[in-house]
């Protein structure tokens, strides 16, 4: 069984205790000790800074052109946090539970307990860097509700959270690089890890101007790369994101957690046609105020606002009476598509449900009139007002949204459907978010640490800076405390020699293969096989089917992909190449690990494995272990298994009813 290192103790006390007992590094031996961190989002750019600012000498790494176009920028709704702001019953144990609970029992109550724990201090660090939360009329700090709670503890900046806490953690990077803490490597690939005598030492890139492999010596290295949602080609991710800085890492050894966990997000812009290469997120923020609906009668043609009240199916309210709307991204999800399955979808695809505000504008402008002393408010004055108050607190989602489907929204309904999004599974790492190769740490959503089968709206954010700002400052400490005699191994060492020898001969065989295929059509077909077979549901066959099927693409992507250009130049195609190769690998292992976990849980729903109300139904007996692979050979893994003991809460089946 796997060590995951929690401390003993109380739960509550863990972090305290372990933050008491940790080894420390002084200053002036910081000053020797060199880290690498790959990474420049919330988790990468906040461990940078955090690290420079301690005194260490840090490489940080990104493939952008800046830190600043990080995927985290996209994140639109929120972050989490256990303030109790609004004084509605909340905490840390219940933030803690709510996690657990929206998880489906399949994440580890000590990393969960302490990311509520600190949960309270990214808000007071964000709100020091000058993030721009919103407020409330007396200057407080507001919070809106998300999915799987019935509290407000969602902070946010409009719709635009992410990028407003990327610029404040971006801030805190460059500091550190205006001071000589940190060295910034941008338009730079991590192709390879180097480990020397079972431990990370260092970096293979590829610069992705110039073409050069390039060798990078660290003490440790940390790994912040985001999720791998882009297996499925089709996500809100955006089109960079990929899997191979944590696949390379995984192939040396570090072993890959529950990759079969992926979440469906429910609140997507429908997919439009057989030529789109991404999709876009509505932030589950909309949920907070929106009602999700459609039409009572099947195969209804009528436009949304003919359709009167008594035949609209607000299904989710129906179904779900204690949270409604606001129910856990998975359980929203898979009800849009039982809903469209039974042909009661909406638009030209009948693959959309309707998400209305026309109930929160009147809400909204009542409240309005009533601030404004207007008793008697027309008809006319409710609805400029409430759109107004809509458009201070969800503007740009409107904007975006009328911008890619023509469509006004404070008129007419969104149509949304659910759409990958986020990934739950990643590199396995311990309580001290070192992965099974000692010195290789893995932070934010490329580790599987905090979420389980899936994870609630407003934590990704929560989870990144936590890992960031307030853990691996300490944890990397306890390691580092034993390697300040440990000299700067120089590049020319043998391991550098042969990693980067084996990036250069796998980067030639791809660009010699020179067959027929583009590198876009082969990851669009992986993405198919991935969303139809291993998708919102998966079932015996059709794993079984997807894995042959993936094994056949991979024969055909090595024999077949066509590569323009060169080596020895800027080649987007070529990176493109080398990332979809690593997805067609992971796709395979994603595919095993469902066909293995024979259970329902959280977003991996078998169909063969539900309630007789259609919700996920787990097997505690057989499956309440996190998965972890270890790469052994082509097509093939050994399943190393970390049972999960929940001391302080008792896992029941989920009910949101």
């Amino acid at each position: 069984m796997l060590d995951a290192k929690i401390p003993k103790g109380k739960l509550e006390d863990k972090w305290t205790e372990y933050k008491g007992h940790c080894k420390l590094v002084n200053p002036a031996n910081k000053r020797k000790l060199e880290i690498i961190v790959v990474g420049t989002g919330l988790a990468g750019a906040s461990a940078a800074a955090s690290l420079g600012e301690l005194g260490y000498k840090v490489k940080a790494f990104c493939f952008q052109d800046s830190p600043r176009r990080a995927h985290s920028i996209a994140a639109q709704g929120g972050i989490n946090a256990a303030k109790n702001y609004q004084n509605d019953g909340d905490s840390i144990f219940r933030l803690f539970y709510d996690t657990i609970k929206g998880g489906d029992y399949r994440s580890r109550e000590g990393n969960v307990y302490r990311l509520a724990e600190v949960s309270a201090n990214i808000i007071d660090q964000c709100v020091a860097q000058g993030v721009p939360f919103a407020r409330e009329y007396g200057g407080l700090l507001s919070n809106r509700s998300f999915g799987g709670v019935q509290v407000q503890r969602t902070f946010y900046a409009a719709g635009q959270t992410g990028q407003q806490l990327l610029i404040g953690a971006y801030q805190a990077l460059e500091r550190q690089v205006a001071l000589g803490n940190v060295t910034m490597y941008t338009r730079h690939e991590m192709l390879d890890v180097v480990v020397i005598d079972g431990k990370a030492r260092g970096i293979v890139c590829r610069n992705l101007i110039t073409g050069e492999l390039e060798r990078f010596f660290g003490h440790a290295v940390v790994l912040c790369t985001g999720g791998y949602g882009n297996v499925f080609y089709l996500s809100t991710n955006a089109m960079g994101c990929n899997v191979t800085a944590i696949w390379k890492a995984h192939k040396k050894g570090a072993y890959f957690a529950n990759p079969c966990f992926t979440q469906i997000h429910p609140t997507c812009i429908p997919v439009s046609g057989d030529y789109q290469s991404k999709l876009t997120l509505m932030s589950e923020s909309l949920r907070n105020d929106g009602r999700i609906w459609v039409p009572k009668k099947q195969n209804d043609t009528r436009k949304a606002n003919e359709i009167p009240e008594e035949e609209r199916d607000y299904y989710l309210e129906r179904r779900y009476p204690a949270y409604g709307n606001l129910v856990p991204r998975d359980v929203a999800s898979r009800a849009a598509k039982e809903r469209c399955d039974a042909g009661y979808g909406v638009g030209t695809s009948k693959q959309a449900v309707y998400l209305d505000y026309a109930s929160a504008i009147q809400r909204y402008g009542k409240a309005e009139a009533h601030k404004h002393g207007i008793d008697n408010p027309s008809p006319e004055q409710i609805k400029q007002m409430g759109d107004e108050a809509v458009k201070e607190k969800y503007g740009n989602l409107f904007d975006m949204y009328e911008k890619i489907t023509g469509e006004n929204p404070y008129e007419v309904p969104m149509r949304i459907y659910p759409a990958v999004h986020y990934t739950m599974g990643g590199l396995w790492v311990d309580y001290e978010l070192m992965t099974s190769v000692k010195g290789l740490y893995a932070l934010g959503e490329c580790n599987y640490s905090d979420h389980g089968a899936n994870r609630l709206g407003a934590s990704a954010l929560m989870q990144g800076l936590a890992d960031g700002y307030f853990v691996i400052p300490y944890t990397i400490g306890n390691y580092l405390a034993d390697e300040i005699r440990t000299p700067v191994i120089p590049t020319t060492h043998p391991a550098f020699e042969e990693t980067e020898k084996n990036v250069a001969e796998r980067i030639n065989k791809l660009m010699n293969i020179q067959g027929t295929e583009t590198v876009e059509s082969l990851h669009k077909r992986l993405g198919k096989i991935m969303w139809d077979k291993c998708g919102m549901s998966r079932n015996a066959e059709g794993l079984k089917e997807a894995i042959e099927e993936i094994r056949a693409l991979k024969k055909e992507f090595w024999s077949n992909v066509k590569i323009p250009g060169s080596v020895d130049e800027f080649n987007p195609e070529l990176d493109k190449a080398g990332r979809v190769a690593d997805f067609i690998e992971l796709g395979e292992l994603t595919c095993i690990d469902a066909l293995q976990r024979d259970e329902s849980c959280g977003a991996h729903f078998r169909e063969d494995h539900q309630t007789p109300e259609g919700e996920a139904l787990r097997d505690d007996a057989n499956f309440m272990y996190v998965s972890a692979w270890q790469w052994k050979s082509n097509d093939e893994w050994e399943l190393h298994k970390e049972d999960l003991v929940y001391e302080e809460v008792h896992p029941t089946q989920r009910s949101y009813k």
